[in-house]
């Protein structure tokens, strides 16, 4: 089964947000955790979210990040302001990068992008991204125990050297971040590959978690799946990733091997035409630059 990411996925899971940037909202039986801080111009609505779902915002225990993209994080730096005794952890290269003045303004001008969208939620309110500190610094491996459920964290990387990926053992539950892909179109039935990093570590990031065996799938944008579709969707992502690979190759090709050419041809036919990317344009063109000039790296032009 596969359902938009809103209201609440089990007895376990709730989403805070909205479907495209959501929250995931884990109530243990001591400590609660929220999974991805989304956009900053969503602060205000993954707050409401906490209250509604926990009661106070105050039993919200931990946040944890999968990644150093704006759209994952916009929002930490404003939890952590409403919310004193909240724990924020990461990878290890995430810390360094809330920290830097040319860092933060990127992730202020694309969210702005986007403010248009969300004025009512974020009103006049200052929601800029801040410089902050990450709490704890998570590796593969770790568990925090929350009371009758673990999280367990997962190095996923290939979309950013710093992915990561959450794994709840007892209700089989994956977070994955992108590093599985992002589903587009009405249906999802088609999909965006994601690898931005490295092309090989996401192949294998992926052949990891379809080796976990989840039962529920909490995509980073979207989408929830469950059942016989979680492994249907992690085994399109993985074959998906060849094809992506040859769509680039191919694209590359018919302009010489002019980088610059090829991301001009793939948005126009990809994104502008088609009209199934729900990514915001300037984003999906930063994100396909990086990924022409890997796969050119690759294949040494």
């Amino acid at each position: 089964m596969k359902q938009l990411a809103a209201g609440t996925i089990n007895e376990f899971i709730s989403v805070a947000g909205n479907a495209y940037y959501p929250g995931y909202l884990i109530r243990g039986g001591r400590k609660n955790l929220m999974i991805e801080a989304g956009l900053n111009l969503l602060g205000p609505l993954y707050c409401a979210s906490v209250e509604e779902v926990l009661g106070s915002r105050d039993l919200l225990d931990y946040l944890f990040i999968t990644h150093s993209h704006y759209d994952h994080l916009g929002a930490a730096h404003y939890l952590k302001r409403h919310i004193p005794g909240l724990v924020t952890g990461a990878h290890e290269r995430v810390a360094p990068l809330l920290r830097k003045e040319s860092v933060l303004a990127m992730m202020n001008r694309l969210s702005d992008i986007q403010r248009v969208l969300f004025q009512d939620i974020a009103g006049e309110e200052d929601l800029c991204i801040r410089p902050m500190e990450i709490d704890i610094s998570l590796k593969e491996g770790d568990e925090i125990d929350l009371g009758g459920i673990t999280c367990r964290v997962y190095e996923v990387p290939g979309h950013t050297r710093d992915s990561l990926a959450f794994f709840i053992p007892e209700i089989r539950a994956l977070f994955s971040g992108e590093a599985a892909g992002v589903p587009q179109g009405e249906d999802a039935d088609d999909l965006q590959v994601e690898f931005l990093a490295s092309y090989d570590d996401y192949l294998s990031s992926l052949e990891k978690m379809i080796f976990l065996e989840p039962e529920i799938l909490c995509l980073g944008h979207g989408w929830v799946f469950t059942g016989e579709d979680v492994s249907a969707y992690l085994r399109k992502s993985h074959a998906e990733t060849f094809e992506y690979r040859k769509l680039i190759e191919r694209y590359l090709d018919t302009t010489g091997g002019d980088i610059e050419k090829a991301v001009e041809s793939i948005t126009r036919k990809e994104y502008d035409e088609k009209g199934t990317i729900k990514q915001e344009r300037n984003a999906y063109i930063t994100n396909l630059s990086a990924q022409v000039r890997h796969i050119a790296g690759l294949n040494g032009r």
